[in-house]
């Protein structure tokens, strides 16, 4: 019994994690667009750092998977 709980509980955990990351991914995307908009000339600087912003939102779910 206890070993079905754990296993629970690690998926749990680890769709939280990935819940997360998601919903970090996607105001790092929505923020990027408004930035966008409001200064299209800024648009290469504003893409490298939504990149960034994402890559590291998506480490997230890593740890929460892995550990």
């Amino acid at each position: 019994m206890i070993e079905v709980i754990a296993e629970m509980s690690g998926s749990i955990q680890g769709a939280l994690g990935c819940l997360g990351a998601a919903i970090g991914v996607g105001l790092v995307g929505s923020k990027a667009a408004e930035a966008v908009g409001r200064n299209p000339g800024a648009s290469g600087k504003i893409l490298v750092q939504a990149i960034i912003g994402m890559a590291l939102a998506e480490a997230v779910a890593f740890y929460a998977l892995f550990l």
